[in-house]
């Protein structure tokens, strides 16, 4: 009983660090990605993307510092799905987890070529060659980008097994549980289809597109119900 207890108490625990970790991790990708990135990066465009970071050096060095944050709250938050999950089905919340890992660590590869960027920017404020700085960090910016997105495949998985195992309990809402693979779904296709299928760039964009709205809301949605009903829950 005292151990049934402690285990409710640590799920319980898991709900509300992974749930907060999940809205800072919002946040951060809202800042970072939805509006520095998407803000100095111009496509197919070198010169002017090189030319925006010159001219906003503390913006680049807080969209790194953003993704910085990101990386330390999917840590959070793949240890809390792991300790909230497990009692359910351990061997799918170990799986879920595992690829939830992997795609931190590939996130993070890809956020080294960020800072690689950064520098060759700095070092560009001593130098006049600014088509050959300008190919550099694109070459960078354009590697983040695509080692990012191979890493979302990943990502859709975990979210697939994390639903998979929702559907499983019934302590969990089933259309969090189906959001939840709406969305890892999602994730997975579209990133499937630009990492290996790039001549497809305009279909793929389109159902980005169609599919925004569950992938934004399936993650995001479970970290409401895990601060709002998960951290309450009782499993006897």
């Amino acid at each position: 009983m005292r151990s049934n207890h402690n285990q409710s108490n640590i799920q319980k625990k898991a709900a509300i660090m992974a749930g907060i970790a999940l809205f800072i991790m919002t946040i951060a990708a809202f800042f970072s990605y939805g509006f520095v990135h998407s803000s100095l990066v111009v496509s197919g465009e070198a010169i002017t993307t090189l030319t925006n970071i010159q001219s906003n050096t503390a913006l680049f060095r807080m969209e790194i510092m953003g993704w910085m944050i990101i990386i330390i709250a999917d840590l959070v938050v793949s240890w809390g799905f792991y300790l909230f999950f497990r009692l359910f089905h351990q061997a799918y919340a170990l799986v879920g987890v595992c690829l939830r890992l992997l795609y931190t660590v590939i996130l993070s590869i890809a956020v080294s070529h960020l800072i690689t960027a950064g520098g060759i920017v700095r070092e560009s404020m001593f130098t006049e060659e600014i088509n050959r700085t300008a190919m550099q960090v694109m070459s960078s910016i354009t590697a983040f980008e695509a080692i990012w997105s191979f890493g979302l495949i990943l990502f859709g998985l975990h979210l697939i097994t994390v639903g998979y195992v929702a559907m499983k309990t019934k302590h969990i809402p089933k259309p969090i549980s189906i959001l939840l693979i709406l969305a890892g779904f999602g994730y997975a296709l579209i990133h499937s289809l630009y990492t290996f299928i790039p001549q497809l760039e305009n279909v793929t964009h389109l159902l980005e597109l169609i599919l925004m709205t569950p992938m934004f809301i399936g993650e995001l949605g479970f970290g409401i119900w895990l601060l709002a009903k998960g951290r309450k829950l009782t499993i006897h």
